[in-house]
């Protein structure tokens, strides 16, 4: 939808782990961008139009800042964003710069000043990346190592029977050192990077039954911030998974917050349910939630679902700018507080799959999680990974 002919640009810009670096700020944006997320922009303002052409004769990285709430005026987190794509549009006198951006390294913020053009330049520390070792390499023989499987390893396939059945003697072999601790092998099994992707990949698995694990990063770090962006948690739960510095403890956290959600309720009014995560699906390469821009330039990190509850439609349906070819939206509201809570999409053609879906913005939604027996108060049982 932001067309086909833009500027595309190969490469990319790592900044060194705890480095300091000066990075310019993108203005008047409301996403908390998480590494690996791709964040569509179409700027009008001048001052932002002027920033993205600086951008594009240097590094053409920018800082998004991630505010834990709408009223927040300082961030003390955020993420590197990498422009691949862009594009130069004039009309009606007006100067347009479309923008396709990559999310990289997370930072935290030390300092923000303003320059005399207006431009918010922040000085921010690269967050490093913790790889944990191996559950139990302090118990296993050196002379054994080459004999164990590189973390990031691909299961082999299904259809390869001889290969397969080796690949389960080795899972089962895997925690025999478990025996020469006083821990039993359960207990290792829960901070193995392996087997808490297979478990987040059985859960992506009931979202999307066509989902490929060949489409899914094999690497670990990269592979819990993919499942980061497509979860349907607010801000508060969000930031909390993007200060962690290790993605084992990153992914027990969204297993967690994958297991114990139930549902989604209208953050205003925060009694109305609008969906379950039963009715979630995939209609994007990215997964069940990915940010979209529309012509005003509001970006919607907006998640597909089949059903959605206590909905009122405003307007007629329309297909201009539509995210989805082939189907027209609809505003829909929450039926108890009027909040806008996304768009309701039909299919302009009879022989398009499904005929109907719901879009939700993930601003307007809270995730409903029930509170374990042993937690008391209402904040302990949503912030899960404090």
């Amino acid at each position: 939808y932001l067309g086909m002919d833009m500027e595309e640009f190969h490469g990319r810009t790592v900044h060194d782990e705890d480095s300091c670096q000066m990075i310019p700020v993108l203005p008047h944006t409301a996403v908390m961008l998480i590494p690996g997320q791709t964040l569509p922009l179409q700027l009008f303002r001048p001052q932002e139009v002027s920033m993205m052409r600086n951008l594009i004769q240097k590094d053409r990285t920018f800082a998004v800042l991630a505010y834990s709430d709408a009223g927040d005026r300082q961030a003390e987190f955020g993420t590197t964003a990498e422009i691949y794509a862009y594009r130069e549009e004039q009309e009606y006198g007006i100067e347009t710069v479309k923008v396709k951006a990559v999310g990289r390294q997370r930072f935290k913020v030390h300092e923000i000043r303003t320059q005399a053009d207006g431009i918010r330049q922040a000085k921010v520390q690269i967050l490093p990346e913790r790889i944990l070792p191996a559950t139990l390499c302090a118990v296993q023989l050196s002379s054994q190592s080459r004999l164990h499987m590189h973390t990031a390893s691909q299961p082999p396939d299904k259809q390869c029977k001889p290969v397969q059945g080796w690949w389960g003697k080795y899972q089962k072999r895997k925690f025999h050192c478990a025996n020469l601790t006083s821990w039993p092998a359960w207990v290792y099994s829960l901070y193995d990077s392996e087997i808490l992707m297979d478990r987040v990949k059985r859960q992506l698995h009931e979202w999307d039954e066509n989902l490929k694990d060949e489409s899914l990063p094999s690497n670990a770090i990269d592979f819990s911030y993919r499942v980061a962006a497509c979860l349907p948690i607010d801000d508060a739960l969000r930031i909390q998974l993007l200060k962690i510095g290790s993605a084992i403890q990153r992914l027990r956290c969204e297993l967690d917050i994958m297991d114990r959600c139930t549902s989604l309720c209208c953050k205003q009014c925060q009694d109305t349910e609008i969906t379950t995560k039963n009715e979630i699906f995939s209609l994007s390469l990215y997964g069940p939630m990915a940010a979209y821009v529309n012509p005003h330039g509001y970006v919607h990190e907006t998640l597909t679902v089949y059903k959605a509850n206590n909905l009122t439609l405003t307007g007629r349906p329309s297909t201009l700018q539509s995210w989805f070819p082939g189907y027209a939206w609809t505003v829909a509201q929450c039926r108890t507080c009027g909040s806008h809570m996304g768009w309701k999409f039909t299919a302009t053609k009879k022989d398009m799959s499904p005929s109907k879906f719901w879009g939700l913005t993930r601003s307007a939604m809270l995730p409903r999680i029930p509170k374990s027996e042993d937690e008391d108060g209402e904040e302990g049982s949503r912030l899960l990974c404090l």
